[in-house]
């Protein structure tokens, strides 16, 4: 069996990051090193890890900061974009574009105060089922 673990990228701070995405976007912290490179393991409200930060200056940085977040995004599925929208906004964010469709979906693309892009899906209907339930 294969499946999903993680995307990894490589930033100056971190644990800066990963504290950020714990606090704004209900992740939580699944693995952390303390010392060099400073690895954090985020996981979903779930448990399931998807992202991995650290810092190895010898590799280089990763350079998505700079890219726009249509090219590139990590997708939070929401039940108030609005809400949610605020609440990365009150945190340092940035709000870059909104899209919406017939359907009624709206997806927000903002970035964290990094520069990485991020995205908010209120889906109509939602591809995912809400947490802790079913639908």
């Amino acid at each position: 069996m294969i499946r999903f673990e993680h995307f990894a990228l490589n930033l100056p701070e971190p644990r800066a990051v990963g504290q950020w995405y714990v606090e704004n976007l209900d992740c939580q912290i699944v693995f952390q090193l303390d010392e060099e490179p400073f690895t954090v393991f985020l996981g979903d409200q779930q448990g399931r890890v998807f992202w991995e930060f650290y810092n190895n200056p010898r590799a280089g940085y990763s350079a998505v900061a700079n890219t726009d977040p249509l090219s590139y995004h990590l997708a939070f599925a929401v039940e108030d974009a609005e809400a949610v929208r605020s609440r990365v906004l009150a945190a340092g964010g940035a709000e870059v574009a909104e899209v919406r469709s017939e359907s009624g979906s709206r997806l927000l693309m903002m970035r964290d105060p990094w520069g990485l892009g991020l995205q908010l899906c209120q889906r109509i209907p939602p591809f995912l089922p809400p947490v802790g339930g079913q639908p």
